[in-house]
């Protein structure tokens, strides 16, 4: 059964990838997807990331009580934290429930009331008119919410332990400023690309190939989250230990 939907799959990408009909379609249809992964969830990325940050500062500054380490390594730890697993994992994690179900339920819905069919009819490529652009536009738009969710969190770790009194103001900026190993914010755009293509290709598979009625659409759309969720951790995993 895994071998059937991989196979299925990679088919899918393979004719999602073909030269486009007519590049300006594809072009609107890539500007509108960008705006919904990224404007829409921006809100959204903020909030969590900021508070992620802010709790973050609190737990460690909690373990870390001792005369011999220095405060400034709180922000250091934070910092590094954020960049190489929180904000990207965290970030990818919320948009697969967020983007992952609306890009599986809008493709399965067009599927159940036979728009795919219409598209087909016409000699449109169905999967690359409705796949591509979500695909182009995670790739660009995910990684920039990840940059966001990075620096929200470190912003958000300097509210948090200067109002708790966890950690001075001066101290956090000073580990948030030494020590900084630029290798680990290309871990995390890496991971975030990565990220980005599962985020909107496996929802848009399972989408694509759903049959039924709204009730199956509701179904995919769960199963949908729930592989790309597990297929995030094991390409985190993964990610991690051949750069790292």
């Amino acid at each position: 059964m895994f071998l059937h939907h991989f196979g299925a799959y990679l088919l899918l990408l393979k004719a999602v990838f073909k030269r486009p009909e007519k590049a300006k379609i594809y072009w609107k249809e890539t500007m509108a997807a960008m705006v919904d992964i990224g404007l829409g969830s921006l809100g959204l990325i903020v909030i969590i990331s900021t508070f992620i940050g802010a709790v973050m500062t609190m737990q460690i500054a909690f373990q870390l009580v001792s005369d011999l380490i220095p405060n400034s390594i709180i922000g250091q730890i934070n910092r590094d934290s954020n960049i190489l697993e929180l904000g990207p994992t965290i970030s990818a994690l919320v948009l697969m429930g967020k983007v992952g179900s609306s890009i599986s339920s809008q493709i399965g819905s067009m599927r159940v009331t036979e728009q795919i069919d219409a598209l087909e009819i016409m000699g449109i490529n169905a999967p690359g008119y409705l796949i591509q652009p979500k695909i182009i536009a995670g790739l660009l738009m995910i990684p920039a919410l990840v940059i966001i969710a990075i620096g929200c969190a470190i912003v958000g770790g300097l509210i948090g332990g200067s109002l708790s009194g966890a950690v001075t103001a001066a101290d956090y900026i000073m580990g948030i400023t030494e020590n900084f190993n630029g290798f680990t914010v290309t871990v995390a755009m890496v991971k975030a690309f990565v990220f980005g293509f599962i985020i909107t290709s496996i929802p848009a598979y399972k989408g694509f190939y759903v049959s039924g009625g709204a009730l199956e659409v509701g179904q995919a759309s769960t199963q949908s989250v729930v592989i790309g969720c597990i297929s995030i951790l094991a390409a985190d995993y993964l990610i991690t230990a051949l750069m790292l």
